[in-house]
């Protein structure tokens, strides 16, 4: 009931990709798996999958790897294109964003995930948004609040009529760093936490 009180006086929701709307970690592993192979690093996908959410060059840095950045970019995105079939959508997702709209909400979408592979994926599953910031070297990522300020700007809304839902402590602190509401998705990637607003499941929205 708290959620639904909590949609209701919203205008905007902003919805994470992996692991919020899509179950992406086939694909992630598969496209790692290659992308390390190709560049001689031996980091196990353990290790990335802990950092998933951040924009990848971060993860880059923060698994300590010191060179080669761009190189490892080109042969992820190209493996996780071609393995796109792994990725599965969530059950009920776009009935969902149907009833939202349907109750005039507008829905925005902010991942760390690059343009031309989020674009591949929102076409294979039908997905629309009114709005969509992906992850670029070009903007600072999550945590900082700029891609939601961005998107809170295109769609002339207010802080307090907008929600972001996420499922990674990096979603939280990037909600919180633009002063907006957070919903966790309990069923993501992340260790479970207790925040103000969680869901077990997209269908409580």
């Amino acid at each position: 009931m708290k959620i639904k009180k909590l949609i209701k006086r919203k205008k905007l929701i902003i919805f994470d990709l992996d692991g919020v709307l899509i179950d992406s970690k086939r694909n992630m592993s598969v496209a790692w798996k290659y992308a390390t192979k190709k560049n001689f690093i031996n980091v196990p996908f353990k290790n990335y999958f802990k950092n998933v959410g951040l924009p990848f060059y971060k993860i880059l840095q923060n698994l300590k790897i010191k060179s080669g950045f761009e190189k490892i970019r080109r042969d992820y995105n190209f493996k996780s294109k071609k393995k796109l079939g792994l990725i599965k959508l969530y059950p009920g997702t776009k009935k969902i964003f149907n009833d939202l709209r349907a109750n005039g909400k507008n829905l925005a979408l902010l991942t760390s995930k690059d343009s031309s592979r989020t674009k591949k994926i929102l076409k294979k599953f039908n997905i629309k948004f009114n709005c969509i910031e992906c992850g670029s070297q070009k903007v600072k990522g999550k945590p900082n609040p700029t891609q939601i300020l961005k998107i809170l700007k295109k769609l002339k809304t207010k802080k307090k009529y907008a929600v972001y839902v996420g499922d990674s402590i990096h979603d939280s602190m990037t909600a919180n760093n633009a002063k907006i509401d957070f919903i966790f998705a309990s069923y993501g990637y992340t260790k479970k936490r207790k925040y103000k607003y969680n869901i077990k499941n997209l269908k409580e929205l």
